[in-house]
């Protein structure tokens, strides 16, 4: 299960052109949970100029649309802040 920050950086950065990034690999703090053996946790923080108009659970999806190669090799939770620059 070796998905990396820099991994989702880069698909967030291809599909959503953000103006603001931010990936944080959040597995340390879930050490001894049962689903961590399934994957890595993260924690990401999009600003993208994408998500105008959109609902919180519309956002949700582009962002999990974009890792969608990425979530079964190794994301187990994946906690979102998706804003756009205007709420940034």
């Amino acid at each position: 299960m070796g998905v990396s920050a820099q991994q989702i950086e880069a698909a967030l950065r291809e599909a959503l052109a953000p103006e603001q990034l931010a990936v944080q690999d959040d597995s340390h703090l879930h050490a001894g949970h049962a689903g961590a053996k399934e994957g890595r946790h993260f924690s990401v923080r999009v600003v993208s100029a994408r998500f105008a108009g959109l609902s919180r659970v519309a956002r949700h999806r582009l962002v999990y649309d974009a890792l969608g190669r990425l979530i079964p090799q190794g994301i187990h939770a994946l906690a979102i802040q998706a804003h756009t620059p205007d709420e940034a």
